[in-house]
């Protein structure tokens, strides 16, 4: 079993057992959370599709970690004119394991 789930405004793919990272959720680690924007559930051949959200559906999931992702450097140059400008970002993450999916 399957579902598409949202969060943090992105889409993700999980099935029962797999860890993912998603954007920051304010949860402690070890806490079990609910995610209730389940967009889609499969099963095999069978699909159920939300409109937008699948009723009564929810996964699951417990936080495993929270952390930070590697560093993107920004670098602006314009030739000929003396400018340079560097940047750098750290996005937070946590990092979750699915554990029961229900429709």
């Amino acid at each position: 079993m399957y579902a598409v789930i949202k969060t943090g405004g992105k889409q993700y793919r999980v099935a029962a057992g797999e860890k993912i990272k998603v954007e920051q959720i304010p949860a402690e680690v070890g806490a079990e959370i609910t995610l209730d924007q389940v967009l889609m559930v499969g099963e095999g051949e069978s699909v159920k599709v939300g409109s937008p959200l699948v009723a009564g559906a929810k996964v699951t999931a417990k936080v495993l970690a929270q952390g930070r992702h590697d560093k993107v450097k920004i670098f602006k140059m314009r030739r000929r004119k003396h400018y340079q400008k560097h940047q750098g970002h750290r996005q937070n993450y946590t990092e979750i394991q699915i554990g029961t999916i229900s429709a």
